[in-house]
């Protein structure tokens, strides 16, 4: 599997526990909002030829905000601007210079990844924050809903099914939070063929919606707009989502596909998307077949994209959620990711490693 940009569920892991310390100790003001880009000017949402708003680009979820508040956090829904501005310039000095002013056991997630190469990409230089532009605001999660800025609680069945994937894909148990809890907690077991694996790992398919830390290597996708389509074009995997805008119906209850139905129509400037029939097989953080995805693509300036999500799914979670990320334009172009190349090398690794460790 080939990319060019470290985990970014492992930079947002980091930064929400320097988050946690930078609050404790920066003087309070009023909330308000800082981005690495001026987005203040008066601007027009402009139309493509057919007259649809127009979202076409290539974006990036560029954002250091985790996807749950820290629990140290509580109801707080903003950092202060100065409590970001010290936020970044302990994450800099973490990153860039390997270096800052936490010692080990200030705060467990510092503690874990103490260690700055934990969180850098095997395949590039660099450390992860001076890889890309990160965006760093005054938000405490990407979570909008509920309103403590959490996960809701699994259902017995959604706690069944994520610990289930996550061994499957051999992720940390606080892949898709701010911090391990009791119900994440993923027993180990080795592997007893292919089909034990993720459908990540297998380079079947990275799942739908890609956020936070779904997104296990580029957050980077292109927006394609054609007269009554769109097509969400993932760099990872290079998955397309051709989404039809002509009012037709989902496919047939029993018709079910790896990234669900998609089908679209426009609410003032906004891309309303819905999503069905996802496989028995699908899988996104615990959930598969009776997930129900709602995603809202808002264009606010030249250079971002609000993207809600709403998700629901009454075998996993004990209430619908909603997140809202900020995609981030960018001139990169989409790259080649050869994930099926040499990927049954990867799979024989993994399985006789598994092996191994039985022994």
């Amino acid at each position: 599997m080939i990319t060019r940009r470290p985990t970014l569920s492992l930079v947002r892991t980091v930064v929400a526990g320097i988050a946690i310390l930078a609050a404790a100790t920066a003087a309070a003001q009023t909330s308000g909002t800082i981005t690495s880009r001026n987005t203040t000017k008066a601007w027009t949402q402009t139309l493509t030829p057919d007259g649809q708003p127009d979202l076409q680009g290539v974006w990036s979820d560029t954002s250091v905000t985790p996807l749950e508040r820290p629990k140290e956090l509580g109801g707080r829904q903003f950092l202060t601007d100065a409590e970001v501005v010290q936020l970044k310039e302990r994450a800099e000095r973490l990153f860039n210079n390997r270096e800052s002013d936490f010692v080990p056991g200030d705060n467990l997630f510092l503690a874990l990844l103490a260690n700055v190469d934990a969180v850098q990409n095997p395949n590039a230089t660099g450390s992860a924050l001076n890889m890309v532009p990160r965006e760093f605001d005054n938000r405490t999660s990407l979570i909008t809903d509920p309103p403590d800025g959490r996960l809701p609680a699994l259902t017995p069945d959604g706690r069944r099914r994520l610990a289930a994937g996550q061994a499957a894909n051999l992720t940390i148990p606080w892949q898709f939070g701010a911090e391990p809890s009791p119900d994440r907690q993923v027993p180990r077991r080795a592997p007893n063929g292919a089909e034990d694996l993720s459908n990540l790992l297998r380079c079947i398919s990275w799942g739908v919606p890609k956020i936070a830390g779904n997104t296990n290597y580029t957050s980077h996708q292109e927006i394609l707009q054609g007269p009554g389509y769109v097509v969400l074009l993932s760099e990872v995997n290079h998955e397309a989502r051709v989404i039809p805008l002509d009012g037709r119906p989902h496919l047939p209850e029993g018709l079910r596909q790896w990234n669900g139905d998609s089908r679209g129509h426009w609410e003032g400037n906004t891309l309303v998307v819905e999503t069905t029939n996802f496989s028995p097989r699908s899988y996104f953080m615990g959930s598969a077949d009776r997930l129900h995805l709602i995603e809202r693509f808002t264009r606010t300036s030249p250079d971002m994209i609000s993207y809600e999500i709403t998700v629901s799914d009454p075998t996993t979670w004990t209430k619908p959620w909603t997140a809202v990320v900020r995609l981030m334009s960018t001139r990169e172009s989409l790259n080649e990711f050869a994930c099926h190349e040499g990927n049954h090398y990867v799979v024989r690794g993994i399985l006789e490693g598994a092996r191994a460790d039985v022994k």
